[in-house]
């Protein structure tokens, strides 16, 4: 796989001399291992007067950015949806995919380094909030019928056991260093295991999503354990009508919310399987 970028175009906390919020570009390498130094990762950012907040700018930005990381990502990523047109318009004038994803977890960071470090010290910051434009999302969608598991559970890993995840055996799958959560190696990671005969297609089938963060939700309707993908959508990967299973979900819940969000989801074709269809490291966040 080659290397996935995830972008930010949208205004800033700080003010021009029109009195006119300024805008600017966040461009980062996605991490995609545990073992990845984000330090060494690709950073490139750059402010854009808001008389030339367009499609063409962002393009030129864009070919900048590629000419200094001397490298062509496969596609990128960006979370908010009402900049939708212009970033897939100049992403795809310069030939990369672009994806709605809530999996950038490094630009998330680094946005927050940026309004807490960086945008006060400008001339013209005006601080208070910088809020983003929020979207209904659409009603959670069933697993396609010859994908669902045959048998699930909620399991817990220590941080320190993922130290050998590279050696494990993942057809597909995705990861990020823990570090980047700032929890102890001791801190337990909630998971869900879910068990297929069709483990493989179903792990190449959520390969082809933009994995976000699994979530138990709790309706007049019913529990449900979702798992969240893209922008907004969502999956239903089992409804929680059982007392027992409701009681481990919330537990689930509460050891997610220990990790700083961190879970994982694992694909297999059985219990006794020493390998992994599919193996993703999930993390759940508040976007801007």
């Amino acid at each position: 796989m080659g290397s996935i970028w995830e972008l930010d175009y949208y205004s800033r906390p700080i003010l021009d001399e029109d009195q006119k919020k300024v805008w600017e570009v966040l461009i980062c390498e996605s991490p995609l291992d545990i073992r990845t130094n984000t330090d060494s990762l690709f950073r490139y950012a750059k402010y854009c007067s808001s008389k030339t907040v367009n499609s063409v700018w962002l393009r030129t930005a864009l070919e900048e950015a590629i000419e200094k990381a001397d490298n062509t990502p496969v596609k990128i990523r960006f979370f908010r949806r009402q900049m939708n047109n212009m970033i897939t318009k100049a992403c795809k004038d310069v030939g990369i995919p672009a994806l709605p994803s809530r999996r950038t977890l490094l630009l998330n960071q680094w946005l927050q380094q940026r309004m807490e470090e960086v945008y006060p010290q400008e001339e013209g910051y005006k601080a208070g909030t910088n809020p983003s434009v929020r979207l209904d999302a659409p009603l959670a969608q069933r697993l396609p019928d010859a994908l669902e598991g045959q048998q699930w559970g909620f399991v817990n890993l220590s941080a320190a056991d993922f130290n050998d995840m590279p050696e494990w055996d993942i057809d597909f799958g995705e990861a990020f260093p823990l570090e980047m959560g700032g929890i102890s190696p001791d801190t337990q990671i909630p998971g869900v295991l879910i068990f297929s005969q069709r483990a493989l297609p179903l792990a190449g089938w959520m390969s082809g999503l933009e994995m976000a963060w699994l979530k138990f939700y709790s309706s007049p309707q019913g529990e449900k354990l979702l798992l969240e993908t893209g922008a907004t959508e969502s999956w239903i990967l089992a409804n929680l009508g059982n007392p027992k299973i409701k009681a481990e979900a919330s537990r689930f819940e509460e050891a997610k919310q220990k990790a700083n969000g961190i879970h994982f989801l694992g694909v297999q074709s059985d219990p006794n399987s020493e390998s992994f269809a599919g193996f993703w490291l999930l993390q759940e966040v508040n976007l801007p």
